[in-house]
């Protein structure tokens, strides 16, 4: 990674950080991986503040020198089994030049301290599994499919639309 790359925790009410988050949060939208259509005009304009006001939501942005390159959006769940918090992390995004550079691994390494000073018990995420690059980049830094018994299969992340 390069020297004057660093991770820092989103402050949802700084007008830079809100501007970064939204931008960065725009491009990975914009990207196939992330559905390949823009944030709606709606979306943008209140995504912060809803954050803001969300218990256990954090987000990280990466910057180099001055210019946001990376963002992980998180979220506190809970693990029933475990009787302790846990974190999702809900979106991480890496700006297209930076990518292959650790930016992402530093992303989640941030978020895996935060989550330690926490109290979680794991990081959870969802990953496409056409996204090759992004599973490598899981793996490697030690996150494995979700299975409670081999014989019953890996989970499967599902979705309905409301």
């Amino acid at each position: 990674m390069h020297d004057h790359v660093s991770v820092r925790v989103v402050d949802y009410l700084s007008p830079k950080d809100r501007v970064a988050l939204v931008s960065l949060l725009d491009m990975y939208a914009r990207d196939p991986m992330g559905g390949g259509k823009p944030l709606a005009v709606d979306v943008q304009a209140r995504l912060c503040d809803d954050l803001a006001g969300l218990a256990g939501a954090v987000s990280f942005i990466a910057w180099l020198d001055n210019r946001p390159i990376g963002l992980l959006n998180a979220m506190r769940a809970y693990s029933t089994f475990k009787a302790r918090p846990l974190m999702n992390v809900h979106d991480i995004a890496v700006a297209p030049d930076c990518r292959g550079k650790g930016v992402g691994r530093a992303l989640l390494a941030a978020l895996e301290q935060h989550a330690l000073q926490s109290g979680c018990c794991k990081l959870t995420l969802e990953v496409l599994s056409g996204n090759c690059l992004a599973l490598q980049a899981y793996t490697g830094f030690g996150f494995e499919h979700y299975a409670l018994d081999p014989e019953a299969g890996q989970a499967l992340f599902m979705q309905k639309w409301l």
